[in-house]
């Protein structure tokens, strides 16, 4: 039986091989703003999601911005992090 990985389900969600980071991020945090520099240069597709949007997400991570959230795996990175550690983190 062959696989398409980029088809998989989980929790009745479309998962694909390429699925976007998240970042957690919040306005006028220059931070945030370098690890977006960072992820573009690393070539690794991502969303933001502004954490003060959702009162449960800015009591989360408050000031600890930028996070990286691979959803699928639900493992997070916390700033501060390198270019490569974005692309391993990526990989899964």
């Amino acid at each position: 039986m062959v696989v398409d990985s980029a088809s998989l389900t989980c929790q009745n969600r479309q998962m694909t091989a390429n699925e976007p980071l998240v970042v957690y991020t919040r306005r006028d945090c220059h931070l945030c703003e370098l690890a977006v520099t960072m992820l573009e240069q690393a070539g690794v597709d991502w969303r933001l999601v502004d954490i003060d949007t959702d009162p449960e997400l800015a009591s989360r991570y408050g000031n600890h911005v930028p996070v990286l959230l691979h959803e699928s795996s639900g493992k997070e990175l916390f700033f501060p992090f390198k270019e490569e550690q974005i692309v391993a983190f990526a990989s899964g």
